[in-house]
C-alpha cells in the first residue's frame, strides 16, 4: 500500500484527532465548549507574546484600565525583564511573564498577565519568587517583595510574608531532593 503523504500536517494535532479520544462523548454544547477553550488558550499565548514584545521593544500601549495595556505599561515603567526564566534545577524552573529586581532599594516585582477568566492564585507567584530567592541566593529577610497578578481589567497586588516564601524554598528544596533520588533510581533500574 502507498499511503498518502501529508508533509503539512507532520507535528501537528487534529482538534478531533485520535489521541484526544474525549470528543467522542461529547454533545454538540461540549463540543463547542472545548473548541473554545483551546482558542482562548491560543489567544492567551498570541497576547502573552504581544505583550513581551511590546515590553521589549518600550512600547506603552494607550493607558487604559484593560488587563493587557495596564501590565504591559506597568512592566515598561517598572522597567522589568519579560519572560525571564528562573531556575534551580532540571526538576523545578518557570518563566514570569514581568520581573525586576533593583539593586538599591532591594524591591523584587513579579507580575503575571492572565488572559482566562478562572480565578488566578497568587500561588504561582510565590514559587516565581522563591526561585529568584533560590537562583540568585537571594535571603527573603533582606529583601521586599511586590507581586500582581494582572486579570478582568483588575490587578490583585500582594507583598507576601516571608515564612511564606520561605515555606515554597524549603518546599522545592525538599521535592527536588526527592524526585532526583526517583530519577537516579529509575536510571538504575533500567542497567
Amino acid at each position: 500500500m502507498n499511503f498518502n503523504k501529508h508533509f503539512n500536517l507532520e507535528g501537528k494535532h487534529a482538534f478531533l484527532g485520535a489521541s484526544k479520544y474525549s470528543w467522542l462523548n461529547y454533545d454538540t454544547d461540549k463540543l463547542k465548549e472545548a473548541y473554545f477553550n483551546q482558542q482562548a488558550k491560543y489567544r492567551g499565548t498570541e497576547l502573552h507574546e504581544l505583550a513581551s514584545k511590546c515590553i521589549n521593544l518600550g512600547v506603552k500601549l494607550q493607558a487604559t484600565k484593560k488587563t493587557l495595556n495596564m501590565f504591559v505599561n506597568d512592566a515598561i515603567g517598572y522597567r522589568m525583564n519579560s519572560e525571564q526564566v528562573l531556575y534551580y534545577s532540571d526538576n523545578c524552573f518557570g518563566t514570569a511573564d514581568a520581573i525586576s529586581y533593583q539593586e538599591r532599594t532591594k524591591k523584587l516585582r513579579i507580575h503575571d498577565l492572565k488572559t482566562g477568566v478562572t480565578p488566578a492564585s497568587m500561588k504561582q507567584l510565590y514559587i516565581y519568587a522563591a526561585l529568584f530567592c533560590l537562583e540568585y541566593a537571594m535571603d527573603p529577610h533582606q529583601i521586599d517583595m511586590e507581586l500582581r497578578i494582572y486579570q478582568m481589567d483588575d490587578v490583585m497586588i500582594d507583598e507576601p510574608e516571608t515564612t511564606d516564601i520561605l515555606k515554597v524554598m524549603q518546599k522545592i528544596r525538599d521535592f527536588d531532593v526527592i524526585l532526583s533520588e526517583m530519577k537516579q533510581e529509575e536510571e538504575h533500574s533500567w542497567i
